[in-house]
């Protein structure tokens, strides 16, 4: 059950506050709206003043249900995933809710019906649209985290991943680049059975396209997709560093793909940035330290997570009926991998 510290924390007044609006001391003078909000999350919690005081932990209907991305076991693989999910988790325990990790999107057994006893549910990554529907059928009340497909009525927090591809390319330009090529992972969403439906139309490698063809470049478009690991970026990159003529510069879509781009460029026994700029997202610490130091797109990904308990409030205590989507802003943080295009010819 709810306690009234929780309803204080929400409501942002003291405990002392609430507990004198729900006795309806009438001595106690306090602006309407404030005792009507008061009053509300008071509902919306299921506070009952008759509680007995052992059991003032939070309830089943203050607990976040958590979907991720990843099985525990593989989740440090991906720490992206893994920091949204921590962001999640510190900023529910900040307002005295829990969190409860109910399965990985990728199990095959799912006991999706538990999910209803939850106050709200968190889905981190991209699920398929059936699988949605599904879910909504039995917790209404969910949260999309790293999620772009177009779903109506889902609330969902995305990146600005989107406009900083052009941000990435527009500097590239600048700098004389034309012959770009863009190298990355292939977008996935999961269906209810826990099966990977893959599809090319990923955020970043769309809107190279878009860029390329805006600036009339469509002759040097080169998009290679596979796994987002480290190989996957190697053998991309090979194939790359071997095209005639060759792109001067190439965009990654995440670091560990790059740390893969970094050793085709070596085994070819060419230079970084004097030969190929390369440019990349996420950020990761070995980043700043590879050689020369990886120009890449910093996202704080803790921060994501929070911003997705923020949208869960809402949920929980009615305060708005239409859904929203909220685009977090990353940050560009230019290293040595990046200069002047050298090759005139292109």
């Amino acid at each position: 059950m709810a306690s009234i510290r929780d309803i204080a924390k929400l409501a942002g007044v003291s405990a002392a506050s609430v507990s004198r609006i729900l006795n309806n001391d009438e001595t106690f003078s306090i602006n309407e709206n404030t005792r009507k909000r008061v009053i509300e999350i008071a509902n919306s919690l299921n506070y009952s003043k008759n509680q007995n005081r052992k059991n003032r932990d939070v309830g089943d209907k203050n607990t976040i249900a958590l979907i991720t991305r990843h099985q525990i076991d593989n989740e440090k693989s991906d720490p992206y995933f893994m920091f949204i999910r921590k962001g999640v988790e510190a900023e529910a325990k900040k307002w005295r809710l829990k969190t409860f990790r109910a399965f990985s999107m990728r199990d095959q057994e799912k006991d999706i019906y538990q999910l209803g006893k939850y106050g709200a549910v968190v889905i981190i990554g991209e699920m398929t649209l059936d699988a949605l529907e599904e879910i909504r059928k039995i917790n209404p009340n969910i949260v999309l985290i790293d999620s772009y497909s177009e779903y109506a009525g889902f609330d969902c927090v995305q990146t600005d991943f989107a406009q900083k591809t052009h941000e990435i390319l527009d500097l590239l330009k600048s700098k004389g680049h034309k012959n770009i090529a863009f190298i990355g992972g292939r977008g996935s969403r999961v269906n209810l059975a826990g099966e990977v439906v893959y599809y090319q139309e990923e955020i970043r490698s769309e809107n190279y396209r878009q860029w390329m063809i805006l600036n009339h470049l469509e002759k040097y478009i080169h998009v290679l997709q596979d796994e987002w690991s480290p190989g996957a970026g190697l053998e991309l990159g090979t194939k790359i560093v071997n095209m005639k003529p060759r792109p001067s510069a190439i965009v990654v879509a995440s670091d560990p793909m790059a740390v893969g781009v970094y050793k085709a460029v070596i085994n070819a026994g060419l230079s970084i940035p004097e030969d190929i700029s390369i440019i990349s997202f996420d950020d990761i610490e070995m980043a700043k330290y590879m050689t020369p130091s990886l120009s890449t797109v910093r996202l704080n990904a803790e921060e994501v997570g929070k911003i997705g308990v923020e949208l869960v409030k809402g949920k929980l205590l009615n305060v708005r009926g239409m859904p929203v989507r909220v685009v977090c802003s990353s940050e560009l943080v230019l290293r040595e991998s990046v200069d002047e295009c050298s090759n005139k010819e292109v």
